[in-house]
């Protein structure tokens, strides 16, 4: 009954422990990429509760990544922690065999590789696919975080502009070039009108609509003639500007039973689904569904550190180097899987091989501790 309370107290510190070094490395990682989507707002137009959304659903893509090293670290420090107070001593002395303790931290890696398979096979892509159609499904909220004056802007599809100057909602000196529908309402024969131009002295944006002042449109029609219509006042409602923000779900944001069947040529007329992209689908898989039983043998490679007689090679910083390369190696691995079919091979057999060769050697070594 007592083995069962520490047993459950040691779960309980390694889980504590490894949840706050997740939490911490996805929640820097979390900061530097949300950064980077502020060009959602800044580029795009987009309002700030989608940027909030996006970024919030894009943290199921961050933390699994960070699983498998918050693990690595959670469990050296415990077992140093252990090592150093003489706590596992205490227990050696009172009959508990180094191998149960093995077992304990075989079973806390069981319950991570569980934890990481839900997140990586159904959840991350989950999130992921609505983050992608969360900015599909939502358009851009105003025109203005666009503007940036006297830079040319390419937000919008087949849609640029530039102003000189820019006030508040105020813009000076305005010109806009439009290749795609958005403007061709302008041309009085918008059939024939192959691209737009407006050139305007000011103007005001609010939102989705801009009212220019003195200016002219020109309308290049497909015989090549240009059409010019002057205005004073001219009112274009923006709402059918297209961002350039990429809208399709990629590979890492398509559930896995797609790409399996994608795999299993069961899913030909699906556009991603090609010879080209299996080499894209092929290392996805692997990441989702090999790649978490690597951290079982990340567990052993912790173990390692109870073996009493220590040689250089089994030194606290050479195995958690061990444990570091052995996460090096499945992320550049697991890039060729898709590539070359023997590394897609190795890839897969490795952690079982490894698990093996290191948990008979763990029963040898303890064994021999024990006769001795």
């Amino acid at each position: 009954m007592l083995n069962n309370k520490i047993y459950l107290n040691f779960i309980f510190e390694i889980f504590k422990t490894f949840l706050l070094i997740l939490f911490s490395l996805s929640l820097v990682a979390l900061t530097v990429r949300a950064v980077s989507f502020l060009d959602l707002i800044v580029e795009n137009g987009y309002p700030l509760i989608t940027y909030f959304k996006y970024s919030s659903l894009n943290l199921f893509g961050i933390a699994p990544k960070f699983i498998p090293l918050s693990f690595l670290l959670a469990l050296t420090i415990f077992i140093l922690k252990h090592l150093q107070d003489s706590e596992f001593v205490i227990l050696w002395t009172s009959g508990v065999k180094k191998i149960q303790i093995v077992n304990l931290f075989l079973f806390s890696s069981f319950i991570i590789l569980v934890l990481y398979l839900l997140l990586s096979t159904f959840l991350t892509p989950l999130a992921l696919n609505k983050s992608r159609q969360l900015l599909s499904n939502e358009n851009f909220n105003s025109f203005v975080p666009t503007i940036r004056t006297q830079q040319f802007s390419d937000s919008f599809k087949g849609f640029t502009f530039i102003v000189e100057r820019k006030i508040d909602n105020e813009i000076q000196n305005i010109f806009m070039h439009d290749k795609g529908n958005s403007l061709k309402s302008l041309s009085s024969n918008s059939s024939e009108t192959q691209s737009t131009t407006i050139i305007a002295e000011n103007g005001i944006v609010e939102n989705q609509k801009m009212i220019l002042f003195n200016g002219q449109i020109i309308s290049s029609k497909k015989d090549l003639s240009n059409e010019i219509i002057k205005f004073k006042q001219l009112s274009i409602d923006l709402n059918n500007l297209s961002t350039n923000t990429i809208k399709a779900a990629k590979i890492q944001e398509t559930s896995t039973l797609r790409l399996l069947r994608c795999l299993t040529f069961k899913l030909n007329k699906e556009k991603f689904c090609n010879k080209g992209f299996k080499k894209e689908i092929l290392p996805t898989l692997n990441r989702r569904i090999i790649f978490p039983f690597y951290i079982p043998v990340l567990t052993l490679i912790c173990s390692l550190l109870l073996i009493k007689k220590k040689k250089e090679s089994l030194n606290t910083i050479t195995v958690f180097i061990y444990g570091f390369l052995l996460l090096l190696f499945t992320e550049l691995a697991v890039r060729y899987t898709g590539i070359n079919k023997n590394v897609s091979i190795l890839f897969i057999l490795v952690p079982v091989v490894l698990f093996l060769f290191f948990y008979s050697y763990l029963n040898y070594q303890f064994s021999k501790e024990s006769k001795s």
